[in-house]
């Protein structure tokens, strides 16, 4: 199971989560993980786009208290799916699961949560990837991934392994 942050405007438009750029990136890192999207479920803590002020456009990160209002319903979708893991998408995503933390998700990704039982493996947004084009991030978020195919047991091959790696000299 993917947890990302709310919906965007083409979530929104579209009714379903992750389409827009940072939806496709998604998909390209399922696909290099080896799986589908029909294969795994994806989940917003937020089920609906938050309301943007007047005149402005964009999306915004959700209010504490609009992840509460959600949060029953993101519970039920974690209960009826009974995920083996959880990829928590970004900050938002880790709030929304486990309330305020401590630490940034620069600090959290890398290391296991735990909520209900599920492991839980926090990692950057697609979307911060797409405005970071850092090779060296890029290679964080997928040692996150093999980090979840290890756990579901899923086989991991060489060229998986070398993925975002700096070429040897």
């Amino acid at each position: 199971m993917f947890v990302g942050e709310a919906p965007g405007a083409d979530e929104d438009e579209q009714g379903e989560p992750f389409v827009g750029r940072a939806g496709n990136l998604l998909t390209k890192m399922l696909t290099a993980m080896e799986l589908t999207r029909e294969q795994i479920y994806i989940a917003n803590v937020l089920k609906c786009r938050p309301d943007m002020p007047a005149n402005t456009s964009g999306n915004r990160k959700p209010t504490r208290h609009e992840m509460e209002a959600c949060l029953p319903y993101l519970r039920q979708q974690i209960s009826i799916i009974a995920p083996v893991v959880i990829v928590a998408l970004g900050a938002s995503a880790v709030e929304g699961l486990f309330g305020p933390q401590k630490n940034t998700i620069s600090r959290l990704r890398g290391t296991w949560m735990e909520l209900d039982g599920v492991p839980v493996r926090p990692t950057f947004h697609p979307s911060y990837l797409l405005h970071n084009q850092d090779l060296a991030l890029k290679r964080l978020v997928w040692d996150d991934l093999l980090a979840v195919m290890e756990r579901l047991g899923l086989p991991i091959s060489k060229k998986q392994q070398g993925f975002f790696l700096p070429p040897k000299a």
